[in-house]
């Protein structure tokens, strides 16, 4: 059974500590600030082995050693890459962030050739938490607006017209 499918409990207050929802909090901010390190081995403190990511990229193996690979590969291809939490909500074992993303295109991504684009997209990630890891993650990001600025794809109304046969 991987981590995803089990039952973890919520954790106990700790005399003197803030609530759950804010300890998750800071797990996940703990979570963005590695990130932002572009030091893909620092998950290994916040994920379990067996992490679960229902967003992955694509020929991302899964659990923690594949996010950690998809992680390198987006700083190869946006080595400035940074994100910035705009919100972020907690109830239980979840965490809701809204956030932005901020990078220049510098290396191949996805096939798409180096660009020297500076690119912003938004996106929204659902975190569950158990015993202080995060172990499961949902989430949306502006991959079309993100490929439109990298000119991967044309705007609307923008394409090219079909030759005539």
């Amino acid at each position: 059974m991987n981590t995803a499918e089990r039952s973890y409990p919520l954790g106990k207050r700790r005399e003197g500590a803030g609530s759950v929802s804010e300890e998750n909090k800071a797990l996940v901010r703990r979570f963005v600030e590695a990130f932002n390190q572009g030091d893909p081995d620092a998950l290994d403190e916040l994920l379990v082995p067996d992490y679960v990511d229902h967003n992955i990229f694509p020929d991302q193996q899964p659990g923690l050693e594949g996010y950690k690979q998809a992680v390198a590969g987006f700083f190869s291809a946006f080595p400035d890459a940074s994100i910035t939490v705009e919100d972020m909500i907690a109830e239980a074992d979840k965490v809701v962030t809204r956030y932005t993303f901020r990078g220049t295109h510098q290396g191949e991504l996805m096939g798409i050739a180096p660009t020297g684009t500076e690119v912003t997209a938004t996106g929204i990630g659902v975190h569950r938490v158990a015993e202080g890891m995060l172990v499961e993650e949902w989430g949306t990001r502006d991959d079309l607006g993100m490929l439109r600025q990298l000119g991967a794809i044309s705007e609307p109304g923008q394409s090219e017209e079909a030759s005539p046969t």
